[in-house]
């Protein structure tokens, strides 16, 4: 009866050994996508009043998790069952990150607009409804990143035990959420840490220019959060293409990669961009007639 439990007890641990080192390789390896992740999350969850940035933040990890709880059950069981959906879902979900940032491209080169903050600030009314439409932007682009990522990560443990493929995949799933969105939080309340070291300071001094720095590096950092996450999209959607689509695989393979996806992400996008505000405004002026 001992020797039976303690065989089991052995068991658990080379199961925890296994687990901790297929979960490494795949942290690894999806430590670029985690990269895309945060950038494009942070801009994201920026732009808001700042008593609403943490309740902003946390509705979306919340939208996070419960992405997660449905992808890691959906991917492991069309692994299992139909491998070729993985394909078409990703696909799919690259079609919407492409279209995503080459629509802020656009909208950038040809249209003016006014500042993500101002626009919320406007009215009450107009506040609730940007920062709803927002939340559920970032949860959806939430969506196909997390998509990706719990695909790479179980991309490096197809020939395990499924045991060991679900802990593995769950575990990268719930760090990569934990990960994000905890740096999100600490760069979105930077401007506020910068002012609790102002007061402290006495006006002066080494914790003074800490403060300062802090307050004054905000807007530039989720500036540049805003250009690295638009072109996170745009590179993210054009590996998925590159990868998944054979024909796309092929062409020009002597091509930086980076090159080759952020080609690949713009081009379509654009087409994408293209035909859905060309189908939006033929069927405007067919509504209106």
């Amino acid at each position: 009866m001992a020797s039976g439990f303690f065989a089991i007890l052995d068991d658990i641990a080379t199961l925890m050994d296994d687990v901790a080192v297929t979960t490494k390789l795949a942290t690894r390896k999806t430590a670029g996508i985690l990269g895309d992740d945060l950038a494009v999350n942070a801009e994201k969850a920026t732009g808001f009043l700042a008593d609403r940035e943490l309740p902003v933040l946390w509705a979306i990890t919340k939208g996070s998790f419960i992405n997660k709880l449905i992808i890691v059950p959906v991917a492991i069981l069309l692994n299992v069952f139909f491998p070729i959906a993985i394909k078409v879902i990703l696909v799919l979900g690259g079609c919407y990150l492409a279209y995503e940032g080459v629509e802020k491209v656009v909208e950038f080169l040809f249209h003016s607009k006014k500042p993500t903050h101002a626009v919320i600030e406007e009215s009450h009314s107009d506040e609730g409804i940007a920062e709803k439409a927002k939340i559920k932007s970032a949860i959806l682009t939430d969506f196909i990143l997390s998509a990706e990522i719990v695909i790479i990560a179980l991309g490096t443990v197809l020939e395990k035990e499924l045991i060991i493929q679900i802990i593995t995949v769950s575990a990268v799933a719930f760090l990569a959420t934990i990960g994000v969105y905890g740096l999100v939080a600490i760069i979105i309340r930077m401007d506020d840490a910068g002012h609790k070291l102002v007061r402290t300071s006495g006006g002066n001094g080494f914790i003074y220019f800490i403060g300062n720095l802090l307050i004054k590096g905000l807007p530039l950092v989720i500036k540049l959060l805003s250009i690295v996450g638009t072109v996170a999209l745009v590179l993210v959607a054009g590996g998925i293409f590159i990868h998944n689509i054979g024909y796309l695989h092929h062409i020009l393979p002597d091509l930086p990669s980076i090159i080759r996806e952020l080609g690949a992400g713009l081009v379509i996008g654009l087409v994408i961009v293209i035909v859905f505000k060309g189908g939006k405004s033929v069927f405007n002026k067919l509504s209106s007639t």
